[in-house]
């Protein structure tokens, strides 16, 4: 072969190597299904909302979504995989305050808030103050009474070690000035619920889209609310502040991409959600549930991150975080 026709024969095969990157360069995205990894156990709030969403997300995307539970470690389990993955959009991690807390509790939580990206926030949740259904306590005059009388014997549970629901039980201790009831952990608010309802913990911190189906049943009830007026569902149960505690709580609930997914992936996805927040059938639910659906652009989203990461200082020094 003459280096004349060497030459002509590479020259094609780069051209043809150009036309191939070209090509799946501009191969629209996403061409496979997408999996949302949440870090609890299936039933607490993070998981209902996140299944609720990612069901109308698929539609605009023309991809499945699907929800993958990696539950454990203070959701570190989940939010350490989806640090593992490509950064393409095909892995995303739902995720609430636990993404602020952990650096702050764990000496080596392996993952770095910047790590992540904001895709956008799903819902914010203001929280129930829960007691198993067969319990004598009715309102939130008779726990702190009770709580008062044998609070070194109670005890209550929460998801996990700087979660929000454990965040909420201690201002609440704080609040009615309760620090002899034990804080106890769980992995995921949903494994909380049977020993409440069993009233082996004295009460737990929840969102109505996990717990309403059991206060509707009567195995558990609700005494307060954590929102600054009364949720919709619950017209007959009190907000704290008209108790005359101004204690008002609420957490966000969010989709992170992996830091370095193309802003064109971030995007795509982003307004997926704003689809899937502006459908009827996905709105109404989350209002009904007594949450807000406010949209936030990623920017936004990854802005808001950033300061409640830098805020987060000041509350675990006034709850006494330690690390671990």
């Amino acid at each position: 072969m003459t280096p004349l026709n060497i030459t002509r024969r590479t020259f094609a095969a780069l051209a043809l190597a150009a036309m191939a990157g070209t090509c799946a360069a501009a191969e629209p995205w996403p061409t496979r299904p997408i999996r949302i990894v949440v870090c609890t156990a299936p039933g607490g709030a993070t998981d209902a909302t996140t299944r609720l969403v990612a069901q109308k997300m698929s539609e605009k995307l023309g991809q499945p979504v699907i929800i993958d539970n990696r539950p454990g470690a203070d959701t570190l389990i989940g939010i350490l995989h989806v640090r593992e993955q490509p950064a393409d959009g095909y892995t995303l991690l739902a995720q609430s305050l636990n993404f602020s807390t952990l650096p702050y509790i764990k000496s080596n939580p392996g993952y770095s808030p910047k790590d992540f990206t904001g895709v956008g926030m799903m819902s914010r949740i203001p929280f129930i103050m829960l007691v198993g259904g067969n319990e004598p306590v009715r309102s939130i005059a008779d726990y702190v009474a009770l709580a008062r009388r044998e609070g070194d014997k109670l005890s209550y549970g929460h998801g996990g070690v700087a979660g929000a629901p454990h965040i909420a039980g201690e201002l609440f201790k704080r609040a009615y000035n309760l620090n002899q009831v034990l804080a106890v952990p769980y992995k995921g608010n949903g494994a909380v619920m049977p020993d409440v309802m069993a009233g082996r913990v004295s009460f737990f911190f929840d969102a109505f889209v996990s717990s309403g189906g059991q206060i509707a049943g009567g195995r558990m009830k609700a005494l307060a609310v954590t929102s600054q007026t009364r949720l919709p569902a619950l017209p007959n149960v009190p907000t704290f502040r008209e108790l005359g505690t101004d204690f008002a709580y609420s957490v966000w609930l969010g989709l992170l991409a992996k830091s370095g997914t193309p802003p064109e992936v971030v995007n795509k996805l982003s307004e997926a959600i704003r689809y899937a927040l502006e459908s009827k059938e996905v709105g109404d639910r989350i209002r009904a549930d007594g949450s807000d659906t406010s949209f936030m652009s990623p920017k936004d989203f990854s802005e808001y991150l950033a300061r409640e990461y830098a805020d987060m200082a000041k509350v675990a020094v006034d709850l006494k975080f330690t690390k671990d």
